[in-house]
């Protein structure tokens, strides 16, 4: 997706977007490494938290809050600890995801609970999630209590927000809700996408970089828009997965997750196709057959719900550009704010 220059301004490209990632995903992985290291190691425990750190991932979470930091006045020093903590609590939540959803792969390799059970991965999540407070809490030591209450208060929101979302996903599921809409969806991935993903990170990066100058309230509306249409575009494609996506295709029709391509099929489909497709939803996982996926994905295709999802995907980085002109426009340019900028093409064409 091309977007214009906003005021001399261009969004960085492709490559220059790969060497950010690359870079502050580099320093944030040793951060992450000092943080998770115990000396001796602790049976069943250690070698399962540095298991999904280990298997690398695109660092979008912690460039995002080391990029906000360094365009709000801050530097990568001043923001690491925050990084880090992003990321320890992202692979937390994904260890405690992939049991919730039973997949079956992340990143390319089994999932955690697949290679060691539900109960020590359960385990493992759980200590990721605690761990990611200790950088969280040493990043704010230089900053002064009215800036860790602003830092923690943020932090809590997204909690809950992700939270909120999770559940919501869940409960359709289990419920096997049926009566969605696109709005019911956008709720959704609002909640359990970009407060997580966007939103939260640029927030610390905001607080750390201006020193509690700036309002991290400002950033909630661009991460909003720029999540929804991150998620769209994922859940895009798990139809068309290939061995750099690094999950099951067409992992989220197996699992019955209300995609938007999902909601849309079933209010677009006839009469047939919608008893077929309620029968499908209403079955436990292990009963959905290959075939009736891919009936499915099929139909999807056939009753313009894959091209439906890219319009709507489409409007909502629209949006984001909007957005981000109010937020970013008025300040200095740099190479950070660029990537700012670049991360709204970037969410359809990352690797």
């Amino acid at each position: 997706m091309d977007l214009p220059a906003l005021d001399g301004l261009a969004p960085a490209s492709a490559a220059e977007m790969a060497s950010v990632l690359d870079s502050y995903g580099r320093e944030t992985r040793q951060a992450v490494r000092r943080y998770l290291t115990v000396d001796p190691p602790a049976p069943y425990l250690d070698d399962l938290l540095g298991d999904y750190p280990s298997r690398g991932g695109k660092m979008m979470r912690p460039s995002i809050c080391i990029a906000n930091a360094r365009v709000f006045g801050g530097r990568v020093e001043d923001a690491i600890q925050c990084a880090a903590a992003v990321e320890i609590l992202h692979n937390g939540l994904l260890i405690h995801d992939d049991i919730q959803d039973a997949s079956e792969l992340r990143r390319g390799r089994p999932t955690l609970h697949a290679l060691h059970g539900v109960p020590l991965a359960i385990n493992a999540g759980d200590a990721m999630i605690f761990s990611a407070l200790r950088p969280l809490i040493d990043s704010l030591r230089p900053l002064g209590p009215p800036v860790a209450d602003r830092v923690l208060a943020v932090s809590l929101t997204m909690a809950r927000e992700t939270a909120e979302g999770q559940a919501l996903e869940l409960g359709w599921r289990d419920l096997n809700e049926t009566t969605l809409g696109d709005a019911d969806y956008l709720r959704l991935v609002v909640k359990k996408t970009a407060w997580m993903g966007m939103i939260w990170p640029a927030q610390l990066g905001l607080l750390i970089g201006s020193r509690g100058a700036a309002d991290p309230d400002c950033l909630v509306r661009f991460g909003c828009f720029l999540g929804a249409a991150f998620q769209i575009e994922d859940d895009l494609r798990n139809l068309a997965a290939n061995e750099s996506y690094g999950k099951e295709k067409n992992g989220d029709l197996f699992e019955a997750k209300r995609t938007l391509m999902l909601i849309h099929v079933r209010g677009s489909c006839d009469e047939a196709e919608r008893a077929r497709l309620d029968a499908f939803l209403a079955l436990d996982r292990r009963h959905r057959s290959l075939e009736d996926v891919l009936w499915l994905a099929d139909l999807m295709e056939r009753r313009g719900s894959i091209a439906h999802a890219r319009l709507v995907a489409g409007a909502l980085a629209g949006a984001a550009a909007h957005e981000f002109a109010l937020v970013y426009g008025a300040l200095p340019r740099s190479p950070d704010l660029s990537f700012i900028a670049g991360l709204i093409p970037w969410v359809f064409d990352r690797p």
